[in-house]
Parts: structure tokens; sequence; C-alpha cells
């Protein structure tokens, strides 16, 4: 029988409104007695007196015994999450980023306390791939988890290249929807992609790996000349997060945009859709598709997560007990095309092998194969030269 759940939310904003508007049409054993919000001011759709500005009216109320986390700041997220966890109240929370900064000392709480904290909303949106990599593939040895995890930046990207619009008019489209912040950058740069690739990585594999030691590079460089170059080739670019591990001994984890042909899985996801494919030693491939933005589809991950919460669910982190000799590295050769102004940039990055070059007065590119710490130590190098980086299978 499950129990009776009394809810604390944290925040009011597209995914709590979002989760809100889902509880509504429900009947469940389950209701919310209070939302903690940042602005007073900002004018509500629901009675003044279910709103708080104090944290600790919600933490410190004994009937409340599930926190929901759906705030923007990461750091008072985690400081919410862990006062949470600390007094006996299981929660649940969306916020990849200070999940992916804090993981593991957010574990070590749950263990400590006995108390549990689900996350399925904060990775790919309506797609549950962490119920998946806990419960499906817990015995499983995974070759790669990779795919379409940031649904602004593929909407984005899917505007450019199916409706042939510029880059600065499809990052426009995506924030009048709502699917990119007014400062895109999170999405845009690849780092929303990267916290939960680094999320991804600890339930596949076993592994805390800080964001900060995972080479992201976003599309936000992309230009006329990359998308020119793709169509020639017949390729879309989609940016891909990719987690895959090396003989047995190495995990490989990177964000980089990606040409794909239409042979790819990933080459009809399009719009806000999320797609993750999962290759397996058993199993084969796998692919997992849905919506990755917007309100609705957060919101029905997170109250999956929630009425887990009533049976008494907890990830084990199965793979984090297993016996295993993998750890994270950034030494591995990948194959990209790489649109450049200055010479410089190609001497110091220090490639392998080059296959193809092209020079022209307005476009410069090479294709060949590199080392992803080399492209790590460069980073700075490659944004202030207004470089372009895509990965070629």
């Amino acid at each position: 029988m499950s129990k009776k759940l009394t809810l604390g939310l944290f925040g009011f904003g597209v995914v709590g409104q979002g989760l809100y508007d889902i509880i509504k049409t429900k009947k469940l054993n389950l209701e919310i007695k209070r939302f903690a919000i940042k602005n007073p001011e900002k004018k509500r759709t629901l009675p003044l007196d279910l709103f708080t500005t104090k944290a600790d009216d919600l933490l410190d109320d004994p009937e409340i015994n599930t926190i929901v986390e759906l705030i923007d700041d990461a750091e008072a997220a985690f400081e919410i999450v862990s006062k949470a966890l600390k007094t006996g109240k299981n929660v649940v929370s969306a916020n990849k980023k200070m999940i992916a900064n804090h993981l593991e000392e957010l574990v070590d709480i749950q263990q400590a306390y006995g108390t549990s904290l689900l996350y399925e909303g904060a990775v790919c949106g309506s797609i549950p791939i962490i119920r998946n990599l806990e419960e499906y593939y817990d015995n499983e040895l995974l070759h790669s988890v990779s795919g379409i995890f940031n649904g602004s930046s593929n909407y984005i990207l899917s505007k450019i290249f199916n409706e042939h619009l510029d880059y600065d008019t499809a990052l426009k489209h995506a924030q009048n929807l709502g699917f990119a912040e007014t400062d895109p950058t999170l999405d845009v740069g690849g780092f929303d992609a990267k916290f939960k690739l680094a999320i991804v990585a600890s339930h596949a594999y076993g592994l805390y790996v800080q964001p900060s030691n995972i080479l992201n590079i976003g599309i936000d460089k992309l230009s006329d000349y990359d998308v020119r170059f793709a169509r020639e080739k017949k390729y879309k670019i989609k940016l891909v997060p990719t987690a895959k591990e090396i003989g047995n001994e190495r995990v490989i984890l990177y964000v980089i945009p990606k040409f794909v042909t239409e042979k790819s899985i990933l080459y009809a996801v399009e719009n806000e859709y999320n797609g993750v494919v999962v290759q397996a030693a058993f199993a084969d491939q796998q692919f997992f598709y849905g919506k990755g933005a917007g309100g609705h589809p957060t919101g029905s991950a997170v109250l999956s997560d929630i009425t887990a919460l009533r049976y008494d669910y907890r990830y084990e982190y199965k793979k984090h007990l297993a016996a295993t000799q993998l750890v994270h590295s950034n030494n591995h050769k990948i194959t990209v095309y790489l649109r450049y102004n200055d010479e410089a940039v190609i001497e110091k990055l220090n490639f392998i092998k080059v296959s193809e070059r092209f020079y022209a007065r307005e476009f410069k590119y090479v294709i060949g194969d590199i080392n992803l710490e080399s492209l790590i130590a460069n980073k700075e190098l490659l944004a202030a030269d207004d470089s372009f980086v895509v990965e070629v299978d």
C-alpha cells in the first residue's frame, strides 16, 4: 500500500507550474502543502497564502515529508536538498547542475540518513533513462550511452536545417517558446548536456566525474559556412554527449556537435525532442525517445519520481557498489571537422593526422584526428578564434 506524501515545492516556474497542472488532474495520494518562491511580487495563479519566501517554512514543517526542488540556483538548491535529506525528508529534484556537481556528497548523505533523492527529471525530460540504467541495465556491460540530451539546442538546430533559419533567428524562436533562457549559454554552450552526461555516467559506469573535467563544446559558434558544408555532405549537425567505455579500463566523456547521416537513429530526432542510444554487450542497441524541453514533459518525470517515493523507492547505485577498475580519461582520439580563422590554432592543436584541408578567403577548415586532451587544453583558444568543432564519424 502506498503512503501519503505531503509536498513542499521549491520553485513555481515552467516546470513547477507544469507539475502542478499534472497533479491537479490526477487522483493521487499526495498534496502540495506549500510553495517556496524567490519573487513575492510576481503574479501567481494560486492563493497567496500557499507561497512563502522562507525555505525553512517548508524544511522545518513536520507535516511535509517530501521536498520537490525545482529552482535555478544550483548552490541554493544544494543547501535545500542536503538539509531536507538530513532532516528525514525524501527529495525529488530536476536540478542537473546541482546534482552533477554534488552527486557523490548527496549519495553519502542518503546512505547516512536513510533518505532518498530521485532526479529523473534532471536528465532528458520525459525519457526515463536513469531508472532504466538503475534497473534494466544494472548487470549489463554498457559499451556506450550517447544521444541528444538538450531539447533547446536540438530545437535550434532543427530550425536551421529543416527551415533554413539562421542561428540567431532560430535561437529567438526557442526563447519565445520557453525552450531557451534569455541567457542561453547553458544550453547552446553544451553545459546543460554535460551536467546530464555526468549524471548518466554515474549510473551507467559507477563513476563520479566532476563536470569541470568533461569537455563541452556547444553550438554557439555555428556559422552559415558550417551549415553549408553539412548540407553538401547530406549531414545534419546534432549536439551529442557521449559516454564510452574503452578496453574495459577507461570511460571517455565529452559533449561535441556531431555530423549525423540519414543512417543514424539521431538524424530524425527533431525540435525539442531528445533521443538516448544505449549500446550494450548483451541487449545490443536500444533507443529511448521523448520530449526533452517544456514544463509538462519534465513535470511528468518529476511526478514519476514523486509517485515512486510513495513506495519508498531509492536508487541503489549498483554500478558504484560493484568492483570495477574503470577510470575516467580524456586520453582518446576522435576525428573532427574544425572551421577556424587563425593558422596558429592548427599549430597549437597538434593534430595526429590530417585527412582534408580547405582554404578560401572567408572560410577555412581541416578534418583530422585529434586527442580530446588537446581540445580541452586549447578550449579558450578555440573560443577566442570563433572556431567551430564537429565530431566526424
